[in-house]
């Protein structure tokens, strides 16, 4: 069975990368193994000084499970189910080296997210995925 890795951030353009890509499940000869997955970046500074490394860990689960929640919704409305996974450091070497992990053999991504350069024509998570990945990545608009 086919695995595929859905990186999301929770922007709108995310979001909408995983509604189209809904709708082009039908390309699959099966339905293909979802796995979700949200990267938060890491808190940089003197934060771990003065938050202890539970409390940071459970930030950054909240936080990604926000990211998550439109596209969890959008999959179950569909009736499609996923796995999900939170991970927290560079998004694009977190998305890489989680589809690698869990063997997927496909990276469906959209071409912008919540990434610093918002008007480039492709997004650098995207482009620096598609540079790092030995995996086919698939950007859905």
């Amino acid at each position: 069975m086919l695995k595929i890795l859905l990186p999301v951030d929770g922007s709108d353009t995310s979001n909408k990368a995983v509604a189209d890509f809904i709708k082009l499940l039908g390309w699959y000869r099966e339905m293909p193994e979802i796995h979700l997955l949200n990267v938060q970046p890491p808190l940089h500074g003197n934060v771990s000084r003065f938050i202890d490394k539970e409390n940071i860990k459970q930030y950054h689960q909240e936080e990604g499970l926000g990211g998550l929640q439109t596209a969890r919704d959008l999959l179950q409305q569909a009736g499609i189910d996923c796995q999900f996974h939170i991970l927290v450091g560079d998004p694009a070497e977190m998305i890489v080296r989680c589809a690698a992990e869990k063997q997927c053999g496909q990276i469906v991504i959209g071409p912008r997210g919540l990434g610093a350069v918002k008007g480039l024509l492709l997004g650098s998570v995207a482009s620096k995925v598609m540079q790092l990945s030995t995996v086919p990545v698939l950007l859905v608009k």
